[in-house]
């Protein structure tokens, strides 16, 4: 029987949000997401160091999306590493590790045609620059499919769970079902209290697939995402608050879904709301927060639907 793999949660303050990483404590020690440039030094080192670990001796910094706020800290901790540890992420979303301006071109490209900001690209650079530790190649890209051996018998396989961000994976701790999803699983979001995902029918797919086929025993949450209620889970979950999350997602993007595609078939208007064009789904949903908000969730998920409707033939 392989031994357990203990996990330890890393935690980086880091405005608004807790920037949370996992140690997995295996022969070749790994890392899953990285947080922003400061997370290595200033959260992970003194958070192993308790625990009589030490980050110089971490191999494996596996990557389960490329947002900013879980590849920022990639490159410092890939430093601290004396750049021996692999670098995994998904194919789709290494261009987001490979350069500061792909981030700056995805707002381009989605949130500045609804947030409408002069200021926004100047924004995005600042930011790329000031929490990005530098530009990575990856050593590893994966597809979905792959099994990474941690030395021993310990091994982590890799999922493809598409939605939340095209390169979205899964590692899985083989034997104990330990399954990292980073931002995969939104619930009803975390702090801008509403689910962001990029394609609406692979998010669903790769929420059923966690549920179904992977059913964590322990699941772990990149952010404290929140129930119907408001009440935020933590970030690690047994296997009922893992079963709850799974359904709790499906259950808000179904209804996500069913108010934006009433909008769109009703005909997309630019008003004087901030939610504009999709004021009418803020108003059916009940939602209040901010939509300019960065990461801007509201405006990611609508325009997901907004595309999906336009390639239907």
């Amino acid at each position: 029987m392989p031994r357990d793999v203990r996990i330890h949660p890393l935690i980086s303050p880091w405005g608004r949000f807790g920037l949370y990483s996992f140690y997995l404590d295996a022969p070749e020690p790994a890392i899953v997401d990285t947080g922003i440039a400061s997370s290595p030094a200033e959260g992970m080192a003194p958070a192993l160091e308790a625990i009589g670990r030490r980050i110089e001796d971490v191999r494996w910094i596996l990557l389960t999306h490329g947002h900013i706020d879980h590849i920022g800290g990639a490159h410092a901790l890939w430093e601290l590493t004396g750049r021996r540890a692999q670098v995994v992420i998904h194919r789709a979303d290494a261009p987001l590790l490979r350069s500061r301006r792909a981030h700056v071109q995805h707002y381009l490209g989605v949130r500045q045609q609804y947030l409408r900001d002069p200021d926004g690209e100047a924004k995005q650079e600042a930011a790329a620059a000031a929490v990005i530790s530098g530009e990575v190649e990856p050593t590893t890209l994966v597809e979905g499919g792959e099994t990474l051996s941690l030395g021993g018998d310990v091994t982590v396989s890799v999922h493809a769970i598409p939605g939340h961000t095209a390169g979205s994976v899964a590692y899985v701790v083989d034997g104990q079902r330990s399954v990292f999803v980073g931002d995969a699983v939104q619930v009803h979001g975390a702090a801008n209290g509403f689910p962001g995902y990029e394609d609406p029918v692979a998010y669903r797919a790769s929420l059923r697939y966690l549920r179904d086929e992977l059913r964590p025993r322990h699941l772990y949450l990149g952010h404290p995402y929140r129930r119907a209620d408001g009440v935020a889970y933590g970030v690690e979950l047994d296997g009922a608050q893992a079963r709850e999350a799974l359904d709790g997602s499906l259950e808000i993007e179904a209804r996500v879904g069913a108010a934006a595609r009433r909008c769109l078939r009703t005909g997309l208007r630019e008003t004087g709301s901030a939610y504009s064009p999709f004021a009418a789904v803020a108003a059916e949903l009940g939602y209040e927060g901010d939509p300019a908000r960065e990461p801007s969730p509201f405006f990611t998920t609508l325009h997901g639907y907004r595309v999906q409707a336009e390639q239907r033939p």
